[in-house]
């Protein structure tokens, strides 16, 4: 099941790309991440109280909290910094350089996490850093 949620990610992320383009032609690129911003609170939050999971907010521990703290404000200067690049650059170059976040996650997964990465592994990460380095020169 997994990958079919990966799959609706890869697709919705493909989309986001494009009409983010289109909505911010004429819209300050920080303005608009903060409106989209406050559209992902609000469907995130009907989720939770559509599938009932509001109650295990409580049962948060500070640790996990931290994280998550800290994962979203990665992602807010993750967006920060996307919305700007693709107000100023092709979406032809932004997007392929916006997904070697590949490559960092894979390598902060073994330097920080520990996981295992095999050869096939090593050897996509450079054929991923190699194609984008095609598509963006």
């Amino acid at each position: 099941m997994w990958i079919l949620y990966a799959a609706g990610s890869a697709f919705f992320a493909g989309i986001t790309s494009i009409l983010a383009k289109c909505g911010i032609r004429k819209t300050d690129s920080t303005v608009a991440t903060s409106l989209r911003t406050m559209v992902i609170l609000l469907f995130s939050w009907l989720i939770v109280w559509i599938v009932g999971s509001g109650s295990q907010i409580a049962a948060i521990s500070g640790v996990t909290l931290l994280f998550l703290v800290l994962s979203g404000a990665a992602t807010g200067a993750s967006w920060l910094c996307y919305f700007r690049a693709l107000q100023t650059g092709d979406i032809n170059k932004v997007v392929p350089i916006d997904k070697l976040s590949i490559v960092v996650s894979i390598l902060f997964a073994y330097f920080i996490l520990h996981e295992k990465q095999s050869r096939k592994t090593l050897i996509g990460l450079i054929c991923i850093v190699v194609s984008t380095l095609l598509l963006i020169i």
